[in-house]
């Protein structure tokens, strides 16, 4: 059993993760900011430890992944019209994250991203929608630098809709929709695959069970 850092630990996809992790005999660590959230996150079978991603420096977060196997990031600024948390949860976030991940000795590392956040940006895109796919594109960049054993999945437009257990995951796949859910079993089930060390995977649902599509 392994037990995995989840930062932002009580976003939707992590709920997921939470869920999937427990399923395969994995103990996780959800990273919150708040200690309301500690009873939903029990209840669901977590390990809760407080960490203000925006406030706190990466000593916090290595102290905070103590004991873990490896950290996944999961954490979003929201989509609010809030540029500035764009910077300091979705880009300033996962560099503490992946310094934490090196203080705390911590060698793997699975980034959730978004799609096409490498592509140009249109002329007429607005404000806080380019601070964001700036922020996602210049964390994903510094963990590509990194001497981590990292994955980067980037989904396409998430959605709640039931599980599907299908997938197109690929460098380069169209643009389309994907459930929480399945990111969240993509996730757990990279984590138990080192083929996916070193790639960086668009994700939607597609035709191929997740497992076929990491192999």
């Amino acid at each position: 059993m392994t037990r995995i850092a989840i930062v932002g630990g009580h976003g939707q996809v992590a709920q997921h993760l939470i869920h999937d992790l427990r399923r395969s005999d994995h103990d996780a660590v959800a990273l919150v900011r708040t200690e309301a959230y500690r009873d939903e996150l029990e209840a669901k079978g977590a390990e809760v430890r407080l960490l203000d991603i925006e406030q706190q420096e990466a000593a916090a977060f290595a102290t905070a992944f103590a004991g873990c196997d490896a950290v996944v990031f999961a954490a979003g600024g929201g989509p609010d019209g809030n540029i500035e948390r764009k910077r300091t949860v979705d880009l300033e976030g996962s560099l503490k994250s992946i310094e934490g991940a090196r203080q705390a000795g911590i060698r793997r590392f699975v980034q959730i991203s978004a799609i096409g956040v490498d592509d140009p940006l249109p002329a007429d895109t607005g404000d806080v929608w380019r601070a964001y796919v700036e922020a996602k594109r210049d964390a994903d960049a510094a963990l590509r630098a990194s001497d981590l054993d990292w994955t980067i999945l980037r989904p396409g437009r998430l959605t709640d809709d039931p599980a599907t257990g299908l997938v197109s995951l690929g460098p380069d796949v169209q643009r389309g929709d994907v459930t929480r859910a399945d990111v969240a079993a993509v996730v757990a089930a990279a984590l138990d695959t080192d083929s996916t060390i070193g790639q960086q995977w668009a994700l939607t649902n597609g035709a191929t069970p997740i497992a076929d599509a990491l192999s």
